[in-house]
């Protein structure tokens, strides 16, 4: 299936633009998985049980996972994730950026080895780094833009013919990347005004937004600066806030109580009559 069939598939599925991101960490684990056999694949599971059903996306981090040696459970848990909730898209969250024959392998990695849907994708050595993910139409690169984290301003706010890099990126991306409809870009939750520039810059193409949560990004603000015309276009991904809730009842709680803030936000224009045939 393209990639673009399955986004808004995962969004008509879900009813929202949840994401939630798999950063596990054992020493926050609960006791009972952190002590047990495989404890990033047991707790991996445990938090795709809870939220599933309330999300688009699954966002598994991929340095969680080789900082410990956890490159089966990584791809076990994608398998597990195709299994339980086929609609649900997965994106690999690995910020992938070399050229020529390393980014064509990068790309073999993350979508043969580890079968994800996506995979972030760092641009800052240009097209070489950017077009070798998007070979597949039923694959996507998620293309870092203007990241949540303060100091990404040091690059991205560089201006080009007076604009900030940033949105020259995002034009790109619009205008020359997305011939098979299966480019994202990345924009942090933390900056609205700038996720709005980008909004305009490229008004055809899907962002993950992460930031919200424990980054402080509001779902409301999010929602009207960054949803496109046809009220879609966003993957707002949650971590450390949902992941580190507490107990099942309390993960579950908090996935909810984000789902339902991005149900109920409005945007910042009227839907589209047709908004399935808009990606």
């Amino acid at each position: 299936m393209e990639f673009s069939r399955k986004l808004q598939g995962a969004w008509e599925a879900s009813g929202a633009d949840l994401c939630v991101g798999l950063d596990p960490v054992i020493e926050r684990m609960p006791a009972a998985i952190a002590g047990g056999l495989r404890p990033v694949l047991a707790f991996n599971k445990h938090v795709v049980d809870i939220v599933g059903d309330l999300v688009c996306a699954f966002k598994p981090q991929f340095a969680h996972h080789a900082a410990v040696g956890a490159e089966t459970d990584l791809a076990d848990t994608i398998t597990y994730i195709h299994e339980r909730f086929p609609k649900v898209v997965v994106i690999l969250d690995g910020k992938r950026g070399d050229i020529g024959s390393t980014a064509e392998m990068y790309a073999r990695e993350a979508f043969d080895r580890y079968d994800a849907d996506a995979v972030t994708v760092n641009p800052y050595m240009g097209d070489d780094a950017v077009l070798p993910f998007l070979q597949r139409p039923d694959k996507a690169a998620l293309v870092l833009c203007r990241n949540s984290n303060p100091s990404s301003a040091l690059v991205q706010m560089a201006l080009v013919d007076g604009k900030p890099l940033y949105e020259m990126i995002a034009r790109r991306a619009e205008e020359s990347w997305n011939r098979l409809r299966n480019v994202m870009l990345v924009v942090g939750a933390t900056y609205p005004d700038d996720l709005a520039r980008v909004r305009a810059a490229a008004p055809s193409l899907p962002f993950l937004v992460p930031g919200i949560g424990e980054q402080g990004g509001s779902p409301r603000a999010v929602a009207l600066a960054g949803r496109r015309k046809d009220g879609r276009g966003l993957v707002v991904s949650a971590s450390r806030s949902v992941l580190y809730a507490g107990s099942e009842a309390q993960i579950r709680q908090a996935a909810e109580a984000i789902h339902r803030e991005l149900a109920e936000a409005p945007s910042a224009a009227a839907p589209l009559p047709h908004a399935s045939e808009v990606l």
